[in-house]
Protein backbone atom coordinates (compact mmCIF):
# COMPACT_ATOMS: atom_id res chain seq x y z
CA UNK A 1 0.00 0.00 0.00
CA UNK A 2 1.42 3.37 -0.88
CA UNK A 3 -0.46 5.76 1.34
CA UNK A 4 -2.85 6.69 4.12
CA UNK A 5 -4.98 9.82 3.99
CA UNK A 6 -6.61 11.12 7.20
CA UNK A 7 -9.37 13.72 7.00
CA UNK A 8 -9.53 15.99 10.05
CA UNK A 9 -12.98 17.62 9.69
CA UNK A 10 -12.58 20.75 11.83
CA UNK A 11 -12.03 24.42 11.02
CA UNK A 12 -12.22 27.67 12.99
CA UNK A 13 -14.47 29.16 10.32
CA UNK A 14 -15.69 28.52 6.78
CA UNK A 15 -13.50 29.82 3.94
CA UNK A 16 -15.74 31.35 1.28
CA UNK A 17 -14.54 29.07 -1.55
CA UNK A 18 -14.19 25.71 0.24
CA UNK A 19 -16.56 22.78 -0.29
CA UNK A 20 -14.61 20.18 1.71
CA UNK A 21 -16.42 18.52 4.60
CA UNK A 22 -15.79 20.25 7.95
CA UNK A 23 -17.41 21.49 11.17
CA UNK A 24 -16.52 24.28 13.58
CA UNK A 25 -17.58 22.46 16.76
CA UNK A 26 -14.35 22.18 18.73
CA UNK A 27 -15.93 20.09 21.51
CA UNK A 28 -16.20 17.19 19.05
CA UNK A 29 -12.46 16.98 18.33
CA UNK A 30 -11.68 14.47 21.08
CA UNK A 31 -14.69 12.22 20.29
CA UNK A 32 -13.56 12.34 16.64
CA UNK A 33 -9.99 11.31 17.54
CA UNK A 34 -11.38 8.40 19.59
CA UNK A 35 -13.52 7.30 16.62
CA UNK A 36 -10.58 7.69 14.24
CA UNK A 37 -8.42 5.46 16.42
CA UNK A 38 -11.24 2.88 16.35
CA UNK A 39 -11.36 3.06 12.56
CA UNK A 40 -7.59 2.58 12.36
CA UNK A 41 -7.85 -0.43 14.70
CA UNK A 42 -10.57 -1.93 12.48
CA UNK A 43 -7.90 -2.57 9.82
CA UNK A 44 -5.82 -4.72 12.16
CA UNK A 45 -4.94 -8.12 10.68
CA UNK A 46 -6.60 -7.19 7.36
CA UNK A 47 -4.88 -7.43 3.97
CA UNK A 48 -4.59 -3.64 4.03
CA UNK A 49 -2.32 -3.83 7.08
CA UNK A 50 0.16 -6.16 5.39
CA UNK A 51 1.62 -3.71 2.87
CA UNK A 52 4.27 -1.10 3.64
CA UNK A 53 2.96 2.46 3.98
CA UNK A 54 5.03 4.88 1.92
CA UNK A 55 3.21 8.15 2.68
CA UNK A 56 0.82 9.60 5.25
CA UNK A 57 -1.18 12.77 4.64
CA UNK A 58 -3.20 14.63 7.28
CA UNK A 59 -5.62 16.93 5.51
CA UNK A 60 -8.93 18.60 6.19
CA UNK A 61 -10.32 20.70 7.51
CA UNK A 62 -7.51 21.91 9.71
CA UNK A 63 -5.28 19.19 11.19
CA UNK A 64 -3.28 21.81 13.11
CA UNK A 65 -6.31 22.31 15.40
CA UNK A 66 -5.44 18.98 17.05
CA UNK A 67 -3.22 19.05 20.11
CA UNK A 68 -0.14 16.95 20.90
CA UNK A 69 -2.00 14.25 22.85
CA UNK A 70 -4.57 13.81 20.09
CA UNK A 71 -1.93 13.58 17.36
CA UNK A 72 0.14 11.17 19.47
CA UNK A 73 -2.80 8.76 19.79
CA UNK A 74 -3.38 8.86 16.03
CA UNK A 75 0.26 8.14 15.14
CA UNK A 76 0.60 5.46 17.80
CA UNK A 77 -2.42 3.64 16.35
CA UNK A 78 -1.11 3.92 12.81
CA UNK A 79 2.22 2.37 13.86
CA UNK A 80 0.46 -0.35 15.80
CA UNK A 81 -1.82 -1.44 12.93
CA UNK A 82 0.02 -0.69 9.68
CA UNK A 83 3.54 -1.34 8.41
CA UNK A 84 4.51 2.30 8.66
CA UNK A 85 7.87 3.21 7.16
CA UNK A 86 7.03 6.36 5.24
CA UNK A 87 9.28 8.53 3.12
CA UNK A 88 6.83 11.42 3.39
CA UNK A 89 4.44 12.44 6.19
CA UNK A 90 2.57 15.63 5.29
CA UNK A 91 0.35 17.67 7.59
CA UNK A 92 -1.75 20.65 6.55
CA UNK A 93 -1.28 23.69 8.80
CA UNK A 94 -3.11 26.99 9.09
CA UNK A 95 -0.65 29.88 9.55
CA UNK A 96 -2.44 31.14 12.67
CA UNK A 97 -1.82 27.79 14.42
CA UNK A 98 1.91 27.65 13.73
CA UNK A 99 4.58 28.29 16.36
CA UNK A 100 8.15 26.95 16.55
CA UNK A 101 7.00 24.75 19.46
CA UNK A 102 4.12 23.26 17.44
CA UNK A 103 6.44 22.54 14.50
CA UNK A 104 8.94 20.86 16.83
CA UNK A 105 6.16 18.72 18.32
CA UNK A 106 4.80 17.44 15.00
CA UNK A 107 8.32 16.81 13.74
CA UNK A 108 8.96 14.61 16.79
CA UNK A 109 5.82 12.66 15.85
CA UNK A 110 7.26 11.95 12.40
CA UNK A 111 5.82 14.75 10.25
CA UNK A 112 8.53 15.74 7.77
CA UNK A 113 6.55 17.92 5.36
CA UNK A 114 4.28 20.84 6.28
CA UNK A 115 1.56 22.07 3.93
CA UNK A 116 0.85 25.72 4.65
CA UNK A 117 -2.45 27.27 3.53
CA UNK A 118 -1.10 30.77 2.79
CA UNK A 119 -3.37 31.56 -0.23
CA UNK A 120 -2.37 35.26 -0.27
CA UNK A 121 -0.49 37.94 1.69
CA UNK A 122 -3.06 40.58 0.75
CA UNK A 123 -5.27 41.55 3.70
CA UNK A 124 -8.34 42.31 1.59
CA UNK A 125 -8.05 39.09 -0.41
CA UNK A 126 -7.71 37.04 2.78
CA UNK A 127 -10.81 38.77 4.18
CA UNK A 128 -12.68 38.09 0.91
CA UNK A 129 -11.71 34.40 1.22
CA UNK A 130 -12.82 34.50 4.88
CA UNK A 131 -9.51 33.00 5.95
CA UNK A 132 -8.76 32.71 9.68
CA UNK A 133 -5.25 34.19 9.37
CA UNK A 134 -3.85 37.57 8.40
CA UNK A 135 -0.73 38.43 6.35
CA UNK A 136 1.46 38.84 9.42
CA UNK A 137 0.55 35.39 10.71
CA UNK A 138 1.40 33.85 7.34
CA UNK A 139 4.82 35.53 7.37
CA UNK A 140 5.51 34.47 10.96
CA UNK A 141 4.53 30.87 10.15
CA UNK A 142 6.89 30.75 7.17
CA UNK A 143 9.66 32.31 9.27
CA UNK A 144 9.08 29.60 11.90
CA UNK A 145 9.48 26.90 9.23
CA UNK A 146 12.82 28.42 8.26
CA UNK A 147 14.07 28.97 11.80
CA UNK A 148 13.22 25.45 12.96
CA UNK A 149 14.82 23.90 9.88
CA UNK A 150 11.68 21.91 9.10
CA UNK A 151 12.63 19.12 6.65
CA UNK A 152 10.32 20.23 3.83
CA UNK A 153 7.22 22.28 3.20
CA UNK A 154 4.78 23.38 0.55
CA UNK A 155 2.62 26.50 0.47
CA UNK A 156 -0.68 27.16 -1.31
CA UNK A 157 -1.41 30.22 -3.44
CA UNK A 158 -4.80 31.08 -4.94
CA UNK A 159 -4.96 33.30 -8.03
CA UNK A 160 -7.85 34.56 -10.16
CA UNK A 161 -9.53 36.33 -7.24
CA UNK A 162 -12.04 39.13 -8.00
CA UNK A 163 -10.20 42.44 -7.88
CA UNK A 164 -6.78 40.77 -7.88
CA UNK A 165 -4.52 42.54 -10.37
CA UNK A 166 -1.42 40.98 -11.90
CA UNK A 167 0.64 43.39 -9.78
CA UNK A 168 -1.01 42.15 -6.56
CA UNK A 169 -0.43 38.54 -7.58
CA UNK A 170 3.21 39.32 -8.39
CA UNK A 171 3.65 40.74 -4.86
CA UNK A 172 2.18 37.54 -3.39
CA UNK A 173 4.52 35.39 -5.48
CA UNK A 174 7.59 37.49 -4.60
CA UNK A 175 6.73 37.40 -0.90
CA UNK A 176 6.33 33.63 -0.92
CA UNK A 177 9.50 33.04 -2.94
CA UNK A 178 11.48 35.08 -0.41
CA UNK A 179 11.12 32.06 1.91
CA UNK A 180 12.68 29.73 -0.70
CA UNK A 181 9.89 27.11 -0.66
CA UNK A 182 10.78 23.71 -2.14
CA UNK A 183 7.19 23.27 -3.37
CA UNK A 184 4.21 25.50 -4.19
CA UNK A 185 0.65 24.54 -5.09
CA UNK A 186 -1.08 27.31 -7.06
CA UNK A 187 -4.81 27.08 -7.71
CA UNK A 188 -7.22 29.18 -9.67
CA UNK A 189 -10.15 30.30 -7.52
CA UNK A 190 -13.02 27.94 -8.29
CA UNK A 191 -16.68 28.74 -7.71
CA UNK A 192 -18.34 25.79 -5.99
CA UNK A 193 -22.16 25.88 -5.90
CA UNK A 194 -22.87 25.29 -2.20
CA UNK A 195 -20.17 27.57 -0.82
CA UNK A 196 -20.54 31.13 0.46
CA UNK A 197 -18.71 32.37 -2.63
CA UNK A 198 -20.93 30.31 -4.93
CA UNK A 199 -24.05 31.85 -3.43
CA UNK A 200 -22.65 35.38 -3.79
CA UNK A 201 -21.86 34.76 -7.46
CA UNK A 202 -25.33 33.25 -7.98
CA UNK A 203 -26.94 36.36 -6.46
CA UNK A 204 -24.83 38.61 -8.70
CA UNK A 205 -22.97 40.21 -5.79
CA UNK A 206 -19.57 39.07 -7.09
CA UNK A 207 -18.34 38.77 -10.64
CA UNK A 208 -15.55 36.22 -10.99
CA UNK A 209 -12.60 37.18 -13.23
CA UNK A 210 -12.97 36.30 -16.89
CA UNK A 211 -10.98 33.51 -18.53
CA UNK A 212 -8.43 35.90 -20.04
CA UNK A 213 -7.57 37.34 -16.61
CA UNK A 214 -7.24 33.86 -15.09
CA UNK A 215 -5.03 32.76 -18.02
CA UNK A 216 -2.85 35.85 -17.50
CA UNK A 217 -2.51 34.98 -13.80
CA UNK A 218 -1.64 31.37 -14.63
CA UNK A 219 1.12 32.51 -17.03
CA UNK A 220 2.51 34.86 -14.40
CA UNK A 221 2.56 32.17 -11.71
CA UNK A 222 4.27 29.66 -13.96
CA UNK A 223 6.90 32.03 -15.34
CA UNK A 224 7.84 33.47 -11.92
CA UNK A 225 8.02 30.09 -10.22
CA UNK A 226 10.05 28.55 -13.02
CA UNK A 227 12.51 31.47 -12.84
CA UNK A 228 12.90 30.59 -9.15
CA UNK A 229 13.72 26.96 -9.99
CA UNK A 230 10.28 25.47 -9.30
CA UNK A 231 9.25 23.27 -12.23
CA UNK A 232 5.61 22.70 -13.08
CA UNK A 233 5.17 18.95 -12.72
CA UNK A 234 1.36 18.97 -12.56
CA UNK A 235 -1.25 21.54 -13.58
CA UNK A 236 -1.35 23.13 -10.11
CA UNK A 237 1.94 21.96 -8.59
CA UNK A 238 5.48 23.30 -8.82
CA UNK A 239 8.60 21.90 -7.16
CA UNK A 240 12.35 22.03 -7.04
CA UNK A 241 13.91 18.84 -8.49
CA UNK A 242 13.30 15.92 -6.13
CA UNK A 243 10.76 17.84 -4.01
CA UNK A 244 7.61 16.71 -5.84
CA UNK A 245 4.79 15.50 -3.57
CA UNK A 246 5.14 11.72 -3.26
CA UNK A 247 1.66 11.21 -1.78
CA UNK A 248 -0.19 13.06 -4.54
CA UNK A 249 1.99 11.56 -7.27
CA UNK A 250 0.99 8.11 -6.02
CA UNK A 251 -2.70 9.07 -6.37
CA UNK A 252 -2.10 9.97 -9.99
CA UNK A 253 -0.33 6.63 -10.60
CA UNK A 254 -3.16 4.53 -9.13
CA UNK A 255 -1.16 3.35 -6.13
CA UNK A 256 -3.24 1.86 -3.30
CA UNK A 257 -4.31 4.10 -0.42
CA UNK A 258 -6.66 4.00 2.56
CA UNK A 259 -8.75 7.03 3.54
CA UNK A 260 -9.62 7.49 7.21
CA UNK A 261 -12.15 9.90 8.72
CA UNK A 262 -15.49 11.24 7.43
CA UNK A 263 -15.57 11.99 3.66
CA UNK A 264 -12.22 10.22 3.03
CA UNK A 265 -11.84 8.10 -0.14
CA UNK A 266 -9.96 4.80 -0.47
CA UNK A 267 -8.64 3.00 -3.55
CA UNK A 268 -7.45 -0.60 -3.70
CA UNK A 269 -6.27 -2.62 -6.66
CA UNK A 270 -4.99 -6.20 -6.58
CA UNK A 271 -5.34 -9.44 -8.56
CA UNK A 272 -9.00 -9.60 -7.57
CA UNK A 273 -9.77 -6.28 -9.27
CA UNK A 274 -9.98 -2.60 -8.37
CA UNK A 275 -12.43 -0.83 -6.10
CA UNK A 276 -13.02 2.52 -4.51
CA UNK A 277 -15.04 3.39 -1.44
CA UNK A 278 -15.94 6.46 0.55
CA UNK A 279 -16.66 7.22 4.17
CA UNK A 280 -19.87 9.24 4.54
CA UNK A 281 -19.39 12.99 5.01
CA UNK A 282 -21.23 12.83 8.31
CA UNK A 283 -19.42 13.15 11.64
CA UNK A 284 -22.49 12.12 13.64
CA UNK A 285 -22.60 8.76 11.84
CA UNK A 286 -18.84 8.45 12.19
CA UNK A 287 -19.02 8.93 15.96
CA UNK A 288 -22.07 6.76 16.61
CA UNK A 289 -21.63 3.75 14.35
CA UNK A 290 -19.14 0.87 14.26
CA UNK A 291 -16.17 1.17 11.93
CA UNK A 292 -17.08 0.25 8.37
CA UNK A 293 -20.82 0.83 8.71
CA UNK A 294 -20.47 4.48 7.62
CA UNK A 295 -18.88 3.53 4.32
CA UNK A 296 -20.68 4.33 1.11
CA UNK A 297 -21.17 1.35 -1.20
CA UNK A 298 -17.95 0.07 -2.76
CA UNK A 299 -17.55 0.79 -6.46
CA UNK A 300 -15.93 -1.89 -8.61
CA UNK A 301 -13.82 -0.26 -11.31
CA UNK A 302 -13.51 -1.75 -14.78
CA UNK A 303 -10.17 -1.72 -16.67
CA UNK A 304 -11.70 0.80 -19.12
CA UNK A 305 -12.68 3.16 -16.30
CA UNK A 306 -9.22 2.84 -14.76
CA UNK A 307 -7.56 3.41 -18.13
CA UNK A 308 -9.56 6.59 -18.69
CA UNK A 309 -8.70 7.78 -15.17
CA UNK A 310 -5.02 7.10 -15.82
CA UNK A 311 -5.17 9.20 -19.00
CA UNK A 312 -7.01 12.01 -17.23
CA UNK A 313 -4.58 12.11 -14.30
CA UNK A 314 -1.39 11.37 -16.23
CA UNK A 315 -1.95 14.06 -18.84
CA UNK A 316 -2.14 16.67 -16.06
CA UNK A 317 1.49 15.87 -15.19
CA UNK A 318 4.84 16.43 -16.86
CA UNK A 319 5.26 12.65 -17.16
CA UNK A 320 2.22 12.19 -19.43
CA UNK A 321 0.96 8.71 -20.27
CA UNK A 322 2.68 5.75 -21.91
CA UNK A 323 0.77 3.76 -24.53
CA UNK A 324 2.65 0.63 -23.46
CA UNK A 325 1.62 1.19 -19.84
CA UNK A 326 -2.01 1.76 -20.83
CA UNK A 327 -2.05 -1.51 -22.77
CA UNK A 328 -0.23 -3.61 -20.17
CA UNK A 329 -1.86 -2.26 -17.01
CA UNK A 330 -5.34 -1.36 -18.26
CA UNK A 331 -5.80 -3.15 -21.59
CA UNK A 332 -6.58 0.30 -23.00
CA UNK A 333 -5.76 1.24 -26.60
CA UNK A 334 -6.27 4.54 -28.35
CA UNK A 335 -8.86 4.41 -31.14
CA UNK A 336 -8.12 5.67 -34.66
CA UNK A 337 -10.20 8.77 -33.91
CA UNK A 338 -8.17 9.45 -30.79
CA UNK A 339 -4.88 9.03 -32.67
CA UNK A 340 -5.96 11.49 -35.36
CA UNK A 341 -7.10 13.94 -32.71
CA UNK A 342 -3.78 13.66 -30.86
CA UNK A 343 -1.88 14.34 -34.11
CA UNK A 344 -3.94 17.50 -34.55
CA UNK A 345 -3.11 18.63 -31.01
CA UNK A 346 0.59 17.99 -31.65
CA UNK A 347 0.40 20.30 -34.70
CA UNK A 348 -1.37 22.92 -32.56
CA UNK A 349 1.45 22.59 -29.97
CA UNK A 350 -0.95 21.43 -27.23
CA UNK A 351 0.54 17.90 -27.13
CA UNK A 352 3.97 16.43 -27.68
CA UNK A 353 5.13 12.85 -28.15
CA UNK A 354 8.35 11.10 -27.19
CA UNK A 355 8.51 7.44 -28.25
CA UNK A 356 5.29 5.92 -26.84
CA UNK A 357 4.67 8.71 -24.27
CA UNK A 358 2.14 11.48 -24.86
CA UNK A 359 2.17 14.60 -22.72
CA UNK A 360 0.71 18.08 -22.80
CA UNK A 361 2.85 21.11 -23.53
CA UNK A 362 2.81 24.16 -21.27
CA UNK A 363 0.07 25.63 -23.47
CA UNK A 364 -1.90 22.40 -23.37
CA UNK A 365 -1.81 22.30 -19.58
CA UNK A 366 -3.64 25.64 -19.51
CA UNK A 367 -6.71 23.95 -21.02
CA UNK A 368 -5.99 20.41 -19.84
CA UNK A 369 -9.50 19.64 -18.56
CA UNK A 370 -11.04 20.62 -21.90
CA UNK A 371 -8.50 18.59 -23.89
CA UNK A 372 -8.90 15.45 -21.75
CA UNK A 373 -12.70 15.53 -22.12
CA UNK A 374 -12.36 15.78 -25.91
CA UNK A 375 -9.82 12.93 -26.03
CA UNK A 376 -11.84 10.52 -23.90
CA UNK A 377 -15.06 11.28 -25.80
CA UNK A 378 -13.42 9.84 -28.93
CA UNK A 379 -12.63 6.49 -27.28
CA UNK A 380 -14.37 3.41 -28.62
Amino acid sequence: MSGIYIHIPFCKQACSYCDFYFLTRGELRQPFVDALVSEIQSYKDSKFAKESVQTIYLGGGTPSLLNEKQLESIFESLHEVFLVDPVEVTMELNPDDVTPEYLSMIRDLGVNRASMGVQSFDKKILEFMHRAHNPGEAIHALEALQKTGFPSFTADLIYGNPGQSAAKLKRDIDQLLSFDPPHISAYSLTIEPKTRLGKQVELGRINPPDDDRVSEHFDLVRSELQKAGLEQYEVSNFAKPGKEAVHNSNYWNHENYIGLGPSAHSFWRDKEGAKRWLNQANLKNYLNNPSGSYREEEENLSPKTLGEERIMLGLRTKWGVSEKNLEEMYDYRFSDKQRKWIEKQIKKSFFERENDVFRMTAEGLKISDHLVVDLLALGE
